[in-house]
């Protein structure tokens, strides 16, 4: 007899997954068929989604809430779309999207309207991930021109830094024993002077 699979995916422990389960459970599907994965959509290598693949047989429905749930690289989407329809010759539902359902319309027509919105798809989700990396990418060089520091406060500098910085510029002792005197490795000790000079020019 044929069965009903839910699929649920959210990309970090941070994000809650209620809504998706709400969407699957009202698809009458048994809590023991809902596998859920809380990691990035890059990829398909995923725990719970490995193990769904495993189980599912052929006529077997999944549902998933939408496209984005399934995975966010295009290429990799439209490759576990045929997989699962081709090669494993289950049914695919995505709930928010009724033209993605493969039970409807299995003529020519209807198979192509149905890969022609999920490549669309597809294509927009990872647009949109390219973008946010973009976007996440630009805002990190903007506040870095306007100063904004990034990472952990810097330690405060010992009390004889200063006083050490200027025996080692003097020529009294080298850059080893300056390091050793203010309780840092020598790389430290250089990375912490260059920052003093450019912030005292």
């Amino acid at each position: 007899m044929a069965q009903i699979y839910g699929y649920i995916r959210v990309s970090s422990t941070d994000q809650n997954e209620i809504r998706q389960r709400i969407a699957l459970e009202q698809m009458d599907i048994p809590p023991a068929n809902i596998f859920m994965d809380k990691m990035s959509g890059k990829d398909f290598h995923r725990p719970q989604y490995r193990a769904m693949l495993s189980k599912v047989r052929s006529g077997d429905l999944l549902c998933v809430l939408s496209i984005d749930r399934l995975g966010r690289n295009y290429e990799e989407i439209l490759a576990q779309w045929r997989l699962l329809t081709k090669e494993k010759r289950i049914d695919i539902y995505v709930l928010d999207m009724p033209l993605l359902d493969t039970r409807r319309d299995k003529n020519l027509l209807g198979t192509f309207i149905a890969d022609l919105v999920l490549q669309v798809l597809s294509f927009v989700a990872q647009n949109e991930r390219e973008n946010i990396r973009k976007r996440q990418a630009e805002g990190i060089a903007a506040a870095k021109l306007r100063g904004v520091r990034f990472g952990p406060e810097p330690r405060p500098l010992p009390e004889n830094f200063l006083d050490i910085l200027s025996q080692w510029e003097d020529g009294q002792i080298s850059m080893t024993e300056a390091a050793k005197r203010t309780g840092m490795a020598r790389s430290t000790f250089r990375v912490r002077m260059d920052s003093y000079r450019k912030a005292n020019p």
